[in-house]
């Protein structure tokens, strides 16, 4: 049976998961244990393994905050399994997680909304014939796997041998990975925290050129610049793009939409994270700090929008 609302909820934080980003999840949830332990509340940390729905059903959480990050946790996964279960959890529903995950499909849906998204094509490795480098797109391009989060498998090729080797490296790993133009400018994020869209965060990469993984998650990786220093109108043009992005996707509770921006101020939505990273150094939490909004009020704020769903039917026994 669910606590009355006026007490504090037990709450199930699920991380870790067999992903590329199993590492990355650890620190986000061990982050929001921190903050769930200094706000009081009841909470127990669970891995996403075989052994979660015994563990839920035994531990009756009033909601389970996810804080998995790739494949399992932000593709609609273990979404539908907490569905089934009928437990509120936080963060984007089963049906937004999987398209905010599936790249192709989030740019074929802002492209046909007229939000400005760089061009590309989508390369099936499973043929068993690797893909010539296509006609209809530039060098350079970004390669980028279809399904995956945090910069996993992203890469610069500039060179015809660059996309061959690409090409064998990516089919090692991946069925299918999407070709993109490659946009020179500055990168920025802006979060969403629940229907706001929050300071703009420039993004200076220290390594690899870009904001690859290591850039994202390694001390020095890169430097965070909040509030960004751009003027009032751009920064406004990208919160209106990561909050229609955000609505567009069907996301809830937090998002981060991701840009480059070219020298003459022209805007491009990489993709947008339905469940942005909760670790020291993560994007959000330097959004939510330039906003007044401190890590732990963030975490009771999403422990708070999902417990504002909890009147559902009651969680399977």
């Amino acid at each position: 049976m669910q606590r009355d609302k006026g007490t504090k909820a037990r709450v199930a934080v699920v991380m870790g998961g067999d992903s590329a980003e199993r590492e990355i999840s650890i620190r986000s949830g061990s982050e929001v244990m921190r903050a769930l332990g200094a706000l009081g509340y009841d909470a127990q940390s669970l891995d996403f393994d075989q052994r979660l729905v015994d563990a839920l059903r035994r531990l009756k959480p009033d909601v389970v905050f996810v804080a998995l990050h790739g494949r399992g946790g932000e593709d609609g996964h273990v979404q539908a399994l907490l569905e089934y279960l009928s437990i509120p959890y936080t963060g984007s529903g089963l049906e937004a997680a999987a398209l905010s995950m599936d790249k192709h499909l989030t740019k074929k849906l802002l492209a046909a909304e007229g939000l400005p998204t760089p061009v590309w094509d989508l390369f099936d490795l499973g043929g068993g014939t690797l893909p010539l480098l296509p006609g209809s797109l530039d060098l350079p391009l970004v390669i980028k796997p279809r399904f995956e989060g945090s910069s996993s498998g992203v890469t610069i090729v500039r060179t015809h041998e660059e996309w061959t080797n690409a090409m064998l490296e990516a089919s090692k790993s991946y069925a299918q990975i999407l070709a993109e133009e490659y946009v020179e400018g500055r990168e920025f994020t802006c979060a969403v925290l629940g229907e706001e869209a929050l300071p703009i965060v420039e993004i200076v990469a220290n390594r690899d050129g870009f904001y690859s993984y290591d850039a994202k998650y390694e001390p020095g990786g890169s430097t965070h610049v909040v509030p960004a220093r751009i003027d009032e109108n751009l920064a406004a043009r990208l919160q209106m793009l990561a909050l229609s992005a955000h609505r567009l996707l069907g996301l809830r509770d937090y998002s981060r939409g991701d840009f480059i921006v070219t020298p003459d101020q022209r805007p491009y939505l990489l993709e947008m994270n339905s469940l942005p990273g909760l670790t020291p150094v993560s994007l959000l939490r330097d959004a939510c700090a330039a906003g007044g909004i401190s890590f732990e009020a963030l975490v009771e704020r999403l422990v708070g929008y999902a417990r504002a769903r909890s009147d559902l039917r009651e969680p399977v026994a």
